[in-house]
């Protein structure tokens, strides 16, 4: 046969193949009714795990292919009958529930001095906010838990060191909501106090690792510190030490700027969240957070990034982190585009909520740039 004979032949199949996935999405209406007037649950592994053992056993050489497609059939399946039967309704009411970010803001948890990145974050996002400065990330979510912040502001991710793998635990554990983020230009300095020869070099372990380049070029040894504008304070107390941070705090402390932009690209970058104990749903938000854990079984991964590309939702990120107490269990944490006032993402939303362990929703906010 012709290419274009066989071509032929696959268009026959599919015109045969679209009236029979039309009919079992007829059966799964008819499905959600039976389970909305008996009570049950939409999801019934038990029988999902039959179909998928008994197709891929049929199907001989194409057994993985035939789970796959079967699969999503029943992911299809089960989206529509979550829609029909307004699964999710803890997570539709607190959506209904949430107001708009406040415009006046008061007291912000950010990490480190004045001078730090995380503090220029804060401002820009908050102009006029009152910055709380503290020197480690759980001091901030205790500070927002106690009430002493209103918000807090965190680093979560760098262009070149990657993702600040303590803020996501954190994150993970305390499960406030995200309400807003931004993405910061970062570019760090070398800086010692008049006259020093350094031999070693103070800053964060996250600067230190953007800066790796340069520090390895001067032979300097790279000491870890709890925030880059407390390493500009340190430095300022040694006569053979330098400090990695921004001009701000280099000038704060007194020292003289020996080198600038020494981070290891030129576009470096790191995108900062704001927490907070309470949802707010500002009217343009365009980036969506949640986090959860999956069941133990083959494809359960695959099975719910794919109803995201089924909606056409495109994920930004995906963070796994070990679940504390567990063997080799973790819960995943998500970022995707879109708004959560969405008919169609608020019930995917719900969906998930109704069938993934430890599901949480995190939040709908406006990412600046």
């Amino acid at each position: 046969m012709t290419l274009e004979e066989i071509r032929k032949k696959i268009d026959a199949i599919d015109a045969q193949l679209l009236p029979l996935f039309e009919a079992r999405m007829d059966c799964a209406r008819e499905v959600a009714a039976v389970k909305k007037e008996a009570g049950l649950p939409v999801l019934n592994p038990e029988r999902e795990k039959a179909i998928l053992d008994r197709v891929a056993g049929q199907a001989g050489e194409y057994a993985g292919a035939a789970r796959v497609l079967y699969s999503t059939l029943m992911e299809v399946s089960r989206g529509l009958q979550h829609g029909l039967l307004d699964s999710g309704a803890p997570l539709r009411a607190l959506v209904a529930e949430a107001e708009p970010l406040p415009k006046q803001v008061g007291r912000i948890a950010t990490f480190g001095r004045p001078g730090s990145f995380s503090h220029t974050a804060a401002q820009r996002l908050f102009p006029g906010c009152t910055p709380i400065t503290f020197n480690s990330f759980s001091e901030i979510f205790r500070a927002v838990e106690a009430g002493d912040a209103e918000f807090g502001v965190l680093p979560v991710e760098n262009s070149s060191a990657g993702s600040v793998g303590e803020v996501y635990d954190l994150i993970l554990q305390f499960r406030y909501f995200i309400v807003g983020a931004a993405t910061l230009g970062v570019h760090h300095c070398l800086a010692v106090r008049p006259g020093a020869a350094p031999v070693r070099v103070y800053s964060h372990p996250q600067a230190l690792a953007q800066c790796s380049e340069r520090i390895a070029a001067l032979h300097l040894q790279p000491v870890p510190c709890e925030t880059t504008s407390e390493a500009a304070f340190t430095a300022a107390q040694e006569a053979d030490a330098a400090a990695i941070c921004s001009e701000e705090a280099a000038l704060s402390a007194g020292l003289t700027i020996l080198e600038r932009g020494i981070q290891n690209t030129e576009n470096n970058c790191t995108r900062f969240i704001v927490i907070s104990r309470t949802l707010f749903l500002p009217t343009d938000a365009d980036k969506i957070s949640l986090c959860f854990s999956l069941p133990h079984q083959t494809g359960s991964l695959h099975a719910v990034l794919s109803r995201f590309a089924q909606a056409g939702l495109n994920l930004t990120k995906i963070e796994s982190r070990p679940i504390p107490g567990r063997r080799f269990e973790y819960d995943f944490y998500l970022d995707f585009t879109g708004n959560v006032q969405d008919p169609d993402t608020l019930t995917l939303l719900a969906s998930l909520s109704a069938e993934l362990p430890r599901f949480s929703f995190l939040g709908n906010y406006t990412e600046r740039e």
